[in-house]
């Protein structure tokens, strides 16, 4: 997987928030917000190609998580980034 050209994080107002940049990805009718451990997964596989077993890895690194969840919520941020088209 790798993150689709075009759409960038950014802090607004405290909130970090997924930036569609270009005109073939706007869709006003979505706003996507990212938790902190959304947006460090997002910042730590910019510019590269990335598994599942490599976001639960840098969510193992990061936070104090027992693997089973780990890969849990890697495998649910994962399967939701490409449900909003912002992976592919």
């Amino acid at each position: 997987m790798k993150q689709k050209k075009g759409f960038k994080l950014r802090n607004i107002c405290g909130e970090n928030i997924i930036v569609a940049e270009g005109i073939e990805n706007i869709d006003f009718s979505k706003i996507i917000s990212m938790n902190e451990s959304s947006a460090y997964l997002w910042e730590q596989t910019r510019d590269r190609d990335f598994t599942v077993d490599d976001l639960c890895q840098l969510l193992l690194d990061e936070y104090d998580v027992d693997e089973k969840t780990a890969h849990a919520d890697a495998e649910a941020v994962a399967a939701k980034w490409l449900e909003i088209g912002i992976i592919e």
